[in-house]
């Protein structure tokens, strides 16, 4: 059962000593009398977060939102940090004269992203290795419906577990500013790397293509729906994509948290678009919709204002340029406007490993409703308009 991390701290990760936690001197954190958290990343790793950007383009330089990976990165066998190598240790983007300095014992280092649901921060624990600490923006003004949205976020991502989603460490919800603290994932998206160095080809394509859904997999095994699968939200670190971000994410079996669409248009599936049920089939539509960005450059729907490309994705043939090869045809299966015709994840993963395409599913032969609500809204727009010429 998930943990209800709106009545305090959650943790699912074994306890470790408590002369191992952040900044508390080996005493028990007051959410949790007598248990440790366990809010220290394995060293190396680099940020996540569920509104975190990439930190650095894996060369040590920063990109603009994020640390240089010459800030003290830590020693591999978890001992302290090493000193940076010549470089601006800062991150990019510095904290402002409202940001928290410390959070829960955190030391919190600079700004990695900021969203409509919080603000993430590059952070240190008590060991000296970076984590990224995610805010609730509000704080203790947050209302409930906030509070309950940011503690089924800690849920839900607490409830994955793979190589290539980035761990939660620690939750609290308890305090007047709750937070969730993140594995550091070192590597910038793949939104920046096609943007500043082309698409992804050859090898380097497919094994983006096969972590990516390798980590759906994980996240529909848990029975999370993800909502957000996008370039932005697969960090390429040292060891492999891995997919962050839960902010939007929730269990398959959940009430909505929101009203209205939830996500990204150009990668949104069209029943997010005509905001009917979404489950795990609407993540497999977002995958595809990735992996035609990653190996073209642009994503299969076009881009500019929102409601013209979310008209294209329930309208229009996705447009997969110069696409070749399984892949190809995999992206196209991921991208049909029906859901029930999609592959699941685990059916993408095998695919790849085989180097092929899943079987074809049976076409399904009920019309989708968001597709019956379209025809009826269409016929009544044309009835009007006769009716409207007839006593004009």
């Amino acid at each position: 059962m998930p943990h209800d991390t709106s009545r305090g701290r959650t943790n699912t990760r074994p306890a470790r000593s408590a002369a191992a936690r952040p900044g508390h001197g080996g005493q028990a954190h007051a959410g949790r009398p007598g248990k440790p958290h366990s809010g220290q990343a394995r060293s190396g790793q680099a940020r996540s977060g569920p509104d975190g950007r990439a930190a650095s383009d894996g060369h040590g330089t920063s990109d603009g939102h994020g640390p240089s990976d010459g800030h003290g990165v830590p020693d591999r066998q978890g001992g302290a940090p090493r000193p940076p190598r010549g470089r601006d240790p800062r991150p990019g983007t510095p904290l402002g004269p409202d940001d928290p300095r410390g959070l829960g014992g955190y030391t919190l280092l600079g700004r990695l992203g900021e969203g409509g649901q919080g603000v993430v921060y590059l952070a240190r624990n008590g060991g000296g290795e970076l984590v990224t600490v995610k805010m609730l923006r509000g704080g203790i003004a947050a209302g409930h419906r906030a509070r309950s949205r940011f503690a089924k976020e800690a849920d839900a991502a607490q409830q994955v577990s793979g190589r290539h989603t980035a761990r939660v460490l620690d939750a609290d919800m308890t305090g007047d500013r709750p937070y969730i603290v993140s594995e550091f994932v070192e590597g910038p998206s793949l939104q920046q790397v096609v943007a500043g160095r082309g698409p992804l080809a050859g090898p380097r394509l497919r094994k983006a293509a096969l972590r990516t859904a390798a980590a759906l997999a994980a996240i529909h095994r848990a029975g999370i729906v993800h909502r957000d699968f996008k370039p932005g939200n697969v960090l390429l670190g040292p060891d492999g994509a891995k997919v962050i971000d839960f902010g939007v994410a929730r269990t398959a079996d959940a009430a909505p948290l929101t009203t209205g669409p939830v996500g990204t248009p150009a990668y949104m599936a069209p029943e997010q678009i005509e905001d009917e049920p979404v489950g795990p089939p609407a993540d497999v539509f977002a995958w595809g919709a990735t992996m035609v960005f990653a190996a073209t450059g642009r994503p299969p729907f076009g881009t500019g204002p929102s409601a013209a490309v979310m008209r294209r994705v329930t309208s229009r043939r996705p447009d997969l340029g110069d696409m070749e090869g399984p892949l190809r045809d995999l992206a196209a299966r991921c991208l049909d406007k029906n859901p029930a015709a999609r592959p699941t994840a685990s059916q993408i993963v095998r695919a790849l490993r085989a180097g092929q395409a899943p079987a074809q599913r049976p076409r399904p032969t009920r019309i989708p409703r968001y597709r019956w609500r379209m025809m009826v809204a269409l016929g009544a727009v044309v009835a009007a308009g006769f009716v409207l010429g007839i006593l004009v």
